[in-house]
């Protein structure tokens, strides 16, 4: 089942904001509460949860439509599970799950769908949203996706309301490749193989991250990160939207060519957390930096992910020497036969040919996925790739 998530921001009368931000207040307080008897109990389980709490929390919150007990448990249910697999693999840094922002979970018993308005139940009765739908809104209506029973709201200052709807469609089948488009995955740039020639996306990366990170520097220095203006300020740096944008970008660009060809995509299948492989034995903490925003297991994600919308096969393969052994003779490129530095170019000391990096790794990646065909570029080329900006 493939789930998609639209957010609209709905701007709403005082009336309106008092009631949610009454139902969000309560949430949460049923959300601490199931928080508290799982930790106590050693419970994580919905049902558990439930059966736990309901009879306090509804006498408790009276007022409250009882869903929002369902709700609130079966978020702390999800709460849970993802903190103690956090502790199981040592990457828990508080002894609880700490309870920062609540988005409010909604069935299909609290939230009802209008192309006029989508209304919400409250202590004070149901209550009218009326959002301008946007673009992507309509692509997910009209384009053979069906509206999810579930939904979340958010509550924003200025009486401002985030409202997420859920899209759902069945996965279709996977078709049978003719053929395979490699794709390498570099911290500023994505390099594919279409039609046998090797061309190379550039994304910015480096440049965003080095942008961003010097205007968190401006922002912080000498000043504490809870000061309220500092939270405000960071709180509207776009690095995140912007990294994610193009990724979503680059993804649907390269399943639409691979869809179009009825052709596979190979990646590598990059282990877990692995900035933290990447950076043993760096010293320099820029480029330490640059490796932990470059986020290339997002981008392997956003491209499976894509692929699995419209039925593209992928396959992952070994990552290991894919941009430092010769397609050819399988001998290790030497990179600094001058003792330059990090060079991007090549040669293979068997038969002398010179390599890209990033092209040598889409031919070992093809080779890996099992094309067998002969190296369609002659042993005496640059094999230089054709460069794309975005």
């Amino acid at each position: 089942m493939l789930v998609r998530t639209v957010k609209l921001r709905v701007r709403v009368n005082h009336e309106v904001y008092f009631a949610l931000k009454e139902v969000e207040g309560e949430y949460r307080g049923i959300l601490e509460d199931a928080l508290e008897y799982g930790l106590r109990s050693g419970v994580n389980s919905f049902v558990m949860l439930k059966a736990g709490i309901y009879g306090a929390e509804r006498e408790k919150h009276g007022g409250l439509p009882s869903h929002y007990i369902y709700t609130a448990c079966e978020d702390a249910s999800m709460r849970l599970k993802s903190f103690l697999k956090l502790r199981r693999l040592g990457r828990a840094y508080t002894d609880r799950p700490e309870l920062r922002s609540v988005t409010v979970h909604l069935d299909d018993h609290l939230w009802r769908f209008g192309l006029d308005a989508i209304r919400v139940a409250t202590k004070r009765g149901w209550v009218g949203l009326e959002p301008q739908y946007h673009k992507l809104f309509w692509m997910y209506l009209n384009g053979g996706w069906g509206l999810a029973s579930e939904a979340r709201f958010k509550l924003l200052e200025g009486n401002f309301v985030e409202f997420f709807i859920v899209f759902k469609k069945d996965e279709p089948k996977p078709y049978e490749p003719k053929g395979f488009i490699p794709v390498d995955l570099n911290e500023n740039s994505v390099s594919v193989l279409l039609d046998e020639e090797p061309i190379l996306l550039e994304t910015n990366t480096k440049k965003i991250t080095l942008g961003y990170e010097y205007r968190r520097w401006r922002i912080e220095k000498g000043r504490s990160t809870k000061d309220r203006d500092v939270r405000r300020k960071l709180k509207k740096l776009r690095e995140r939207d912007k990294k994610a944008d193009a990724r979503r970008k680059l993804a649907k660009l390269i399943v639409k060519e691979a869809y179009e060809s009825r052709s596979a995509i190979v990646l590598e299948n990059l282990p877990k957390r692995a900035p933290e492989h990447m950076v043993k034995g760096v010293k320099d903490k820029q480029l330490r930096l640059r490796i932990y925003h470059s986020a290339f297991s997002s981008m392997k994600n956003a491209i499976i992910e894509k692929a699995r919308e419209y039925g593209v096969p992928v396959m992952l393969v070994n990552p290991s020497h894919t941009s430092t052994t010769c397609p050819i003779h399988g001998a290790r490129i030497n990179y600094r036969p001058n003792g330059s530095n990090a060079p991007r170019v090549g040669k293979c000391p068997v038969g002398g040919e010179p390599w890209h990096r990033d092209v040598a790794a889409l031919y070992n990646l093809l080779r890996k996925a099992g094309d067998g065909r002969p190296m369609p570029l002659a042993s005496t080329g640059p094999h230089d790739p054709h460069v794309i900006h975005m």
